[in-house]
C-alpha cells in the first residue's frame, strides 16, 4: 500500500542554483525587459472589450503626442507603436532618479475574427489611444423569438 504525503513546498530547502535562477528570473526576466527599462516603457499597458457592436482597444500612452502613435492592422494583428521624445535633453543634469518614459514603444496583439478593421476609428485623449473595430454583421449576436409548440393542430399561447 502506497502513502500519500502532502507536498509542502516552503519546508523543502532551495538549492543554491535554484535560489540564484530565481533571482535573476524575477529581476530580470519577469519584471524587466531590454536594458534594466521597466517593461511598462516598451509595451503601453493595454485593455480589449466588446460590446454588442464593436470590440474596443485602449492603450495607455502618456506624455505621448497623437503624431508620436503609429497603429496598423495586418490580418487579426493590431500593431502600436510610437516614439516619446523629451523636450530637452540636458547633459549637466545630474540625476538622482529617472521615470520618466522616452523613447520608442510597441504593442501588438491579436484581434478577434470577424471585425471590420478597415472601418476602425481611432481617437485620442490624456494619453489613452482609443481604437473602436465595428463587429461583421454575422458575428453579432441575433436574438431569436421563442414560440410555443404546437398541439393537435393549434398553438400554445
Amino acid at each position: 500500500m502506497n502513502k500519500i504525503i502532502r507536498w509542502q513546498p516552503m519546508t523543502e530547502p532551495l538549492s543554491l542554483r535554484q535560489a540564484m535562477d530565481r533571482l535573476f528570473e524575477d529581476s530580470w526576466v519577469g519584471a524587466r525587459a531590454w536594458g534594466n527599462m521597466p517593461a511598462a516603457w516598451i509595451e503601453p499597458a493595454l485593455d480589449v472589450f466588446e460590446t454588442p457592436e464593436t470590440v474596443v482597444v485602449q492603450a495607455s500612452v502618456p506624455g505621448v503626442k497623437p503624431d508620436q502613435v503609429e497603429i496598423t492592422v495586418q490580418g487579426n494583428y493590431l500593431a502600436i507603436s510610437g516614439q516619446s521624445k523629451t523636450e530637452s535633453e540636458t547633459e549637466d543634469k545630474n540625476y538622482l532618479r529617472r521615470e520618466v518614459r522616452s523613447g520608442t514603444f510597441s504593442r501588438m496583439i491579436e484581434l478577434p475574427a470577424g471585425l471590420q478593421t478597415d472601418k476602425a476609428d481611432a481617437k485620442f485623449d490624456n494619453g489613452i489611444v482609443t481604437i473602436t473595430f465595428p463587429k461583421a454583421e454575422q458575428v453579432k449576436p441575433k436574438k431569436i423569438q421563442v414560440h410555443a409548440a404546437e398541439t393537435n393542430g393549434q398553438s400554445k399561447k
